[in-house]
């Protein structure tokens, strides 16, 4: 499932294509995703101009020129292909570009040659449809922890839950409740450089660490944004262009590998914690 930094690469690829444009035709193909798509979608987008293209944790949200906001979520294998003037542009996460019309699920139509279209082959993700003054008390999202690239995922903040709660760590930075948009991949990667091991009990975290965590958080999504996301199989921006950070993966699926950081030569390990595989390095993720 795509995390934080791969939802913000699709964000940003759409804004560059549908902001400022009005959507003149939606068509339904297969409203079978997580939840039925609602019979009055084109209702509801028909003839909006599109005034903003937003993310919130993994979350997609679109306002429209009449005060609706789409809500779209890309599942485990959700694709949204970008179509102009015969060229397809690809932004989704892990699968290839094979582009089969049965997992189409609906279109946006901007004009004859400038569309966009989700495909789904699993069907987890899904598209919804709210009223702006909704958002905010959506299930899906009112429950959300402080996005951490945001300023409100700071050190007190940070302090506070920790200090409050008893599960490993690496379980504390993938529930969305306490901080939005990181997945199994960045929390790896965070708890590494943070030379934190994923077992260890939150409220057992020294003080002195969690700036570091803070610090550590921000830099590793945004290096990932950087570099386009993570490619486990294959994932491209509106751009076509493949997300290279997996080449920066310092622990995730390096099991029995040396460590990269630097003086420490520790070989990586792969555990299960809540039956989700975790990497890290037991010579230098001691504390």
């Amino acid at each position: 499932m795509p995390e934080l930094p791969e939802v913000e690469v699709v964000r940003r690829s759409l804004s560059k294509f549908i902001n400022g444009q009005k959507i003149k035709k939606v068509h339904i193909f297969n409203r079978n995703l997580r939840y039925k798509i609602d019979k009055n979608l084109k209702i509801f987008v028909e003839n909006q101009k599109v005034i903003s293209t937003k993310r919130k944790s993994k979350y997609l949200l679109i306002e429209l020129s009449n005060n609706y906001i789409i809500l779209l979520h890309l599942g485990m294998t959700g694709k949204i292909f970008i179509l102009e003037k015969n060229t397809t542009h690809k932004t989704s996460f892990y699968y290839d570009n094979f582009f089969l019309k049965k997992h189409n699920h609906f279109s946006f139509e901007f004009n004859k040659s400038k569309k966009i279209i989700y495909n789904d082959v699993r069907k987890f993700g899904f598209v919804k449809i709210l009223k702006k003054s909704e958002v905010k008390s959506s299930s899906h999202l009112r429950f959300l922890g402080p996005d951490p690239l945001s300023g409100k995922f700071k050190n007190e903040y940070l302090k506070n839950k920790l200090s409050k709660t008893k599960k490993s760590v690496k379980n504390f930075f993938m529930d969305q409740k306490y901080v939005s948009g990181i997945g199994n991949i960045y929390a790896n990667e965070i708890l590494h450089l943070s030379s934190i091991n994923p077992r260890k009990k939150t409220f057992k975290i020294k003080k002195k660490l969690i700036p570091y965590l803070v610090k550590n958080t921000k830099l590793i999504l945004k290096k990932s944004i950087k570099y386009g996301g993570s490619s486990i199989k294959d994932f491209k921006g509106i751009s076509g262009k493949k997300g290279d950070f997996q080449e920066e993966f310092k622990v995730y699926e390096r099991e029995g590998l040396e460590c990269k950081k630097r003086g420490c030569n520790g070989k990586i390990k792969k555990i299960y914690i809540s039956n989700r595989s975790s990497f890290f390095c037991p010579k230098c993720q001691s504390n």
